[in-house]
């Protein structure tokens, strides 16, 4: 519960091992506030949330302290394992213990100690953050760009499984095509509250939608589920269809013969039948948004050419160079580039917020410009409603056609007369882009409008864009928005604006082309670190080759003498790979769905098996390390 609101009621949902789950469900429902009570935040009224013991859940932290230690330290502490093993040998260095020293160097080993600062490169790299920005100090970056470095102290660590809440939410495509790649090798279990479908078709198994109190799991990513749910809303009408026939017959019979002495015993029990009768209850499909943008007043053939357009905010800050690039009448184009290279920038110059550094900016005669940004709505006053802020507009307009308007947009009845302050942040959203629309601009600008929208705004905005008459310049992360919209792409990247000649998916390939340079240019360095280990070791085993015929003779009587060493850890190895392998074939079985709803008890005794396994190779493990390490000082003895 929130309040006295339930948010869900007797919902109940399963989620097994290396399933990756997308979470839906309309602004409001609950979503965040189950993540909440995984963590352990808040408790459930009634009912349990059982996690597994020692399971490592990875979450984004909603707040980044000011902190003077620099963006690639303060992903690294991210990893919590290797942190603490560090930590751990730290003490024993105090304690001048070489046996634990040497212990826990293994650990950091399989920890991935070693390959950290390489993985929290690519991660920040991925996220949009340039090789000089990984050494500024935490508090030197903004609201927006902290919240990435918590994203990327979240994916560093080794979990076993990862909450994400809305990830993408202002993040640009380029990183989010970063994240879908990331979160598709990810082997843990992923939960991700998200209302882009694009990104949830990339990597999910599962869809777990909220509806009506309750939790509805789905296979398949969100595509999958558009259709499984299509048929079971068709499955659940026609069950209704047959079950509201059955309730008339029943009806007409007690309604014919309840007054009738010979047929009265019948028709009572046929009244308390239709009283037991629970009649299927159907999915609500239809969306509660309805949105629509008015067509302009007047259309215009040319409506904006750049030439050799310097952009930014002064001769010593210019963001782009030399644009020459012209908008015609119907073009719908979608910008793409990462943050901070100049879209918000473009868009500012081309409705005026910005004047050119150099250049020229040429709009067509009687152009009308809408314009939409996330910054617009701190703009909306939080004591007026929807209905005065189009009166603050229109002051003549007569209040049933507002009303009219507002409607489409979802704000019918006392919404329209509700005050901004108490709007949800999608609300808000919705009654800018309402204000947009009232103006009938033949231009519309539209910078990241789907933030804070649930997927039926969404869909509602990608139909009301559809069938705008106007051009349009979009903004947006969301993939499906700009593939529904978009006919033409530009491209910002290294200062210039051009033409971007192929589809989403071929700027999707540019990318992944930049990240994979990037990964291997830090592999090459990486290589180049061993490879002056190499060269040691290599002199290291020429040195070797001069050893007397003597000093050969007793290293093969020392190694004959701990042949009965060397064989135990062969076997010990031989049982943790068969342990590996059983636990394996343990988990392909867990994660079935259909065996869970088949074997119940099957289940239990499996996982608790499970968990027996688990403890045999921890000690195998430790009993491996004891007895390697105890062969390797043998060897390496005088």
């Amino acid at each position: 519960m929130r309040g006295t609101k339930y948010l869900l009621q007797n919902a109940s949902a399963s989620i097994f091992p290396g399933q990756k789950v997308g979470i839906i469900g309309r602004n409001g429902c609950g979503k965040s506030t189950l993540f909440a009570a995984i963590k352990g935040e808040i408790a459930a009224e009634l009912g349990n949330i059982s996690i597994p013991r020692g399971y490592k859940i990875s979450s984004v932290s909603q707040q980044t302290p000011s902190l003077d230690i620099s963006a690639l330290e303060y992903v690294k502490q991210g990893d919590k394992d290797v942190m603490e093993l560090l930590a751990q040998k730290q003490r024993a260095y105090d304690q001048n213990d070489g046996e634990k020293i040497a212990l826990i160097e293994d650990k950091l080993g399989i920890a991935g100690a070693w390959t950290i600062d390489s993985r929290a490169k690519i991660l920040l790299h991925g996220l949009g953050f340039a090789d000089n920005q990984m050494g500024k100090a935490v508090k030197e970056f903004s609201g927006g760009w902290r919240m990435r470095l918590n994203l990327a102290q979240a994916l560093i660590y080794q979990s076993d499984a990862l909450l994400l809440d809305e990830p993408t939410n202002h993040l640009d495509l380029d990183t989010i095509i970063f994240l879908e790649n990331y979160l598709k090798n990810y082997e843990g279990t992923i939960l991700c509250i998200s209302h882009d479908r694009d990104f949830l078709d990339t990597f999910c198994s599962h869809i777990m939608h909220f509806e009506s109190e309750h939790l509805v799991m789905y296979t398949g990513n969100y595509s999958e589920y558009e259709k499984l749910r299509a048929q079971r809303i068709k499955n659940e009408k026609a069950n209704r269809k047959r079950e509201e026939a059955t309730l008339a017959h029943m009806q007409d019979f007690v309604d014919r013969f309840r007054f009738k002495a010979s047929k009265a015993k019948q028709a009572q029990s046929m009244l308390k039948a239709i009283d037991r009768l629970k009649l299927t209850a159907v999915t609500q499909e239809e969306s509660p948004y309805h949105i629509h943008f008015n067509d302009p007043e007047r259309t215009v053939d040319i409506i904006a050419d750049l030439k050799e357009l310097d952009a930014g905010y002064d001769d010593n800050n210019v963001i782009l160079n030399k644009i020459n690039l012209m908008l015609i009448a119907g073009d719908r184009i979608g910008l793409l580039g990462k943050n901070g290279q100049g879209k918000s920038t473009l868009i500012k110059t081309l409705c005026g917020v910005l004047k050119p550094v150099h250049g020229t900016v040429t709009l067509g005669k009687g152009i009308k410009i809408g314009y939409f940004a996330q910054h617009e709505l701190d703009q909306l006053s939080g004591q007026m409603s929807a209905l005065d802020h189009i009166r603050a507009i229109d002051p003549n307009a007569k209040e049933k056609d507002i009303r009219t308007f507002l409607g489409s947009f979802s704000f019918s009845g006392d919404k329209a007369t509700a005050r901004v302050e108490t709007m949800s942040g999608g609300e808000q959203a919705r009654l800018a882009l309402a204000l947009v629309s009232y103006q009938k601009p033949n231009l519309l600008l539209l910078d990241e409008p789907t933030n804070h929208l649930d997927l039926d705004m969404r869909e509602a905005l990608s139909l009301a864009l559809s069938s705008y008459k106007g051009a349009l310049i979009l903004v947006s992360h969301d993939r499906h928005l700009l593939e529904s919209i978009a006919d033409k792409l530009w491209l910002i990247d290294d200062g210039k604006c051009s033409v971007f000649d192929g589809d989403l998916n071929d700027y999707q390939n540019f990318l992944n082309q930049k990240n994979k340079e990037y990964k291997d240019a830090l592999n090459s360095d990486l290589d180049k670190e061993n490879g002056k280990v190499a060269i040691s070791m290599s002199n290291e085993a020429k040195n070797q080759s001069y050893k007397s015929k003597e000093q050969k003779k007793l290293e093969a009587q020392k190694r004959q003498a701990l042949r009965p060493l060397k064989l135990e850890i062969e076997k010990l190895e031989k049982n943790m790979e068969k342990l590996k392998k059983e636990i394996a074939a343990i988990d392909e079985q867990l994660a079935d769905p259909a065996f869970y709803q088949s074997n119940k008890e099957k289940v239990e005794e499996l996982s608790i098996h499970r968990s027996d396994l688990c403890g045999e190779l921890d000690e195998n493990e430790l009993e491996w390390l004891t007895k390697q390490e105890e062969f390797e000082n043998a060897m390496n003895e005088n």
